[in-house]
């Protein structure tokens, strides 16, 4: 699979939502309570822009008078015809078993471990140029596809 480096941490702060579009695809990356998320950018019912509806969670009534509100920013409903779908799975509310919104492997990564991944053996020469230290101190959100 390959990794695309989609934003840093911080550029996603929990309860947001950043839409990146990778290989013609539209994705959201979701922060839910520091644990990131990726659903493609597309209600399967009518081709909405699904990631840039309103985040919402659950309402459980035992009895009538009695609730709690669970799940908190972890429902995305549809902007067109409001459909429901978990922005951890993409498991639709309406049709569970038939009708899901595709969903992506997202993880976070340390920069210095991107750094030491994507270097490559080189010949040695026969010149010396002066090189400095480089490193990244940040976490990134990587997408794997």
């Amino acid at each position: 699979m390959k990794k695309y480096f989609v934003a840093t941490v911080d550029e996603i702060p929990p309860g947001h939502r950043k839409i990146i579009s990778i290989a013609g695809r539209s994705i959201g990356i979701f922060n839910i309570n520091g644990e990131f998320f990726a659903i493609r950018n597309r209600c399967p019912h009518g081709g909405a822009p699904l990631c840039e509806g309103e985040l919402s969670g659950f309402v459980h009534s035992p009895v009538p008078g009695e609730y709690t509100y669970t799940r908190k920013g972890e429902i995305i409903r549809c902007p067109w015809h409001q459909w429901e779908f978990d922005v951890k799975t993409g498991q639709s509310w309406f049709d569970p078993v038939k009708t899901r919104v595709r969903s992506y492997d997202a993880k976070v990564e340390q920069g210095c471990a991107i750094a030491e991944s994507t270097g490559t053996k080189l010949e040695e020469g026969p010149h010396v140029a002066e090189t400095f230290h480089v490193s990244l101190d940040k976490d990134y959100v990587v997408l794997e596809m």
